[in-house]
């Protein structure tokens, strides 16, 4: 991929490869409110990066999703933006006071924000008082982007209307690390932050054995020794998987995200279990944060990117943000099945390396096409 800046210098270049196509569907690519999953279709994804046997080991996960009649199904449970404010009262006492203050006056805030703002909605407020210090979490719907701008700017506008007030409260920081943007926190699971998103697949017997070199049952026993005991004892917050940052860090580059953001977008949960027609394997991403409007997105190989997955519609507000969270959350499967297949085998995941990295075998998805 060969990019250029804003006033026409060179830009980072970072190998990039479309990797598919995915076998997807599920209520992520329905609009709100349908009674329906949509049925599976086939899309292929970006990758960009530098640790270039991810292309043909997520080009497996994908050649698995496509020999399943249902492909792998998304769901986005949750979708909301988030921002805390920090106000400094003198003691706790008035600190409590004005929390009470304020969540009976959210109305008022929701005034505020929607006149900032076609798309920011505020959803809900959490309050946090250690000592003398209030933190207030605001939640936001926010459409097709990721937020992060919207948020920040009705929190400007929630900080000046509490403060006019007249309440015993005084500013403290428009962002006060209870949001939790890209830090590695228990919060963003608990409460919500970006898209909620679960991916699975049920992948018959024959399939695991031809496609993947293993059985369900490795598969399932890896999951729980690697992921969840080996996470648990090296101290995971809500986090136990294999390498969600890997893909998360490569769709992310390629379609305009903020890559920062991978940090508590890759703290998810992959879950198998071996079932008498196959396996059953998932992966549930708390806190993706993706969108298809806003920085980055108007640079031409993102806006081409955008359009060839199909998430330039413009149907719905939010409709495309959530079709690419879905198509990310596919992503991020196809690579954790296939990494974890690979270790269930001695050998297997050096071989692959050493094969694709230092033996110059072309490294790419199953579509190939460097870009």
């Amino acid at each position: 991929m060969s990019t250029t800046t804003e006033h026409g210098h060179p830009g980072t270049l970072i190998p990039t490869s479309w990797v598919g196509p995915i076998r997807v569907g599920g209520d992520a690519f329905s609009p709100v409110g349908s009674p329906a999953p949509a049925d599976p279709t086939e899309v292929s994804v970006p990758l960009a990066t530098y640790e270039t046997p991810l292309w043909p080991s997520v080009g497996r996960g994908a050649r698995v999703s496509r020999l399943v009649p249902g492909g792998i199904r998304v769901s986005i449970a949750d979708e909301r933006m988030t921002r805390s404010v920090l106000l400094v009262a003198p003691d706790a006492e008035s600190a409590h006071r004005a929390a009470r203050v304020i969540h009976a006056r959210l109305g008022e805030l929701r005034e505020a924000i929607a006149a900032q703002s076609r798309f920011a909605r505020l959803i809900d407020a959490h309050d946090e008082v250690v000592g003398n210090l209030l933190f207030l979490r605001l939640a936001l719907a926010t459409g097709d982007a990721s937020g992060h701008n919207m948020v920040t700017q009705a929190a400007d506008a929630v900080l000046e209307r509490v403060l006019s007030w007249g309440l015993d409260v005084e500013y403290g920081t428009v962002s006060g690390n209870y949001c939790s943007d890209k830090k590695a926190t228990a919060v963003n699971g608990v409460l919500g932050r970006g898209r909620r998103a679960t991916a699975d697949i049920l992948i018959p017997h024959e399939v695991v054995s031809a496609q993947l070199r293993t059985d369900a049952q490795r598969v399932a026993d890896l999951v729980v020794r690697k992921n969840l005991v080996g996470s648990t004892i090296a101290g995971a917050i809500r986090s136990a998987n294999a390498h969600y940052a890997n893909m998360l860090l490569a769709i992310y580059l390629a379609t305009g995200q903020d890559a920062a953001n991978i940090v508590e977008g890759s703290q998810g949960i992959t879950y198998a279990e071996a079932r008498p027609d196959g396996l059953y394997f998932s992966c549930t991403l708390p806190h993706l944060v993706v969108g298809t409007v806003g920085n980055g997105k108007h640079l031409p190989h993102v806006d081409e990117a955008l359009e060839r997955m199909g998430c330039r519609t413009g149907a719905e507000p939010g409709a495309d943000a959530r079709r690419l969270a879905g198509l990310t959350a596919a992503t991020v499967l196809c690579g954790e099945l296939s990494l974890l297949a690979a270790q269930t085998n001695p050998g297997e995941l050096m071989s692959s390396h050493h094969l694709l990295e230092r033996g110059g075998v072309a490294a790419t998805g199953e579509e190939g096409g460097r870009a």
